[in-house]
């Protein structure tokens, strides 16, 4: 039996489980020139989502609401390993992935090996590349990528108050 009484209602929402929406950048590049003919324009936000928090939930609907497509990037562990040092990852790839796909405002997550974004921008040339407000537009390290090939870049989502550093932190005190 489904979920919901077929005879009574109608399911609230069309949606995908988690695992369906992560796919590879090969698998990826297909699925977002069918939306793009569809007229539909296509947000990249990315990040290590190690223990995903209010501020990472916060910057992924923001980031939804630049263009009508989410692309999100997830760095892989081995570039989570290098940018955040030892002992981080906290979650594995696999398990970040699919936290931020079970996000209602992502529509596809693809988890990338390079500590910058900026393969995935240049192989996917999404219209919007949003970045948090840590930065600034004129910091963000990938803008002249992006504006390159016609994007903008959005700094969006609530000021930088949370961070998994200092959430892991109050953890282990």
């Amino acid at each position: 039996m489904r979920w919901y009484d077929s005879d009574r209602m109608m399911p609230p929402f069309p949606f995908r489980r988690a695992h369906a929406k992560i796919a590879t950048l090969s698998e990826l590049r297909p699925l977002l020139a069918e939306r793009r003919r569809a007229g539909r324009r296509v947000a990249l936000a990315n990040g290590c989502f190690d223990i995903l928090h209010v501020g990472h939930v916060r910057y992924l609907n923001a980031s939804r609401r630049e263009a009508d497509v989410l692309v999100v990037g997830v760095n892989a562990d081995d570039s989570v390993r290098r940018l955040k040092g030892p002992g981080r990852p906290v979650l594995a790839q696999d398990e970040r992935a699919q936290l931020v796909a079970a996000l209602r405002a992502v529509d596809h997550v693809v988890v990338f090996p390079e500590d910058d974004v900026r393969v995935l921008l240049d192989e996917l040339r999404p219209d919007v590349h949003c970045k948090g407000t840590d930065y600034t537009v004129d910091s963000v390290p990938e803008r002249e990528l992006v504006r390159a090939y016609g994007g903008r870049v959005a700094i969006v989502g609530d000021p930088k108050q949370h961070d998994t550093r200092a959430l892991l932190a109050r953890l282990r005190s």
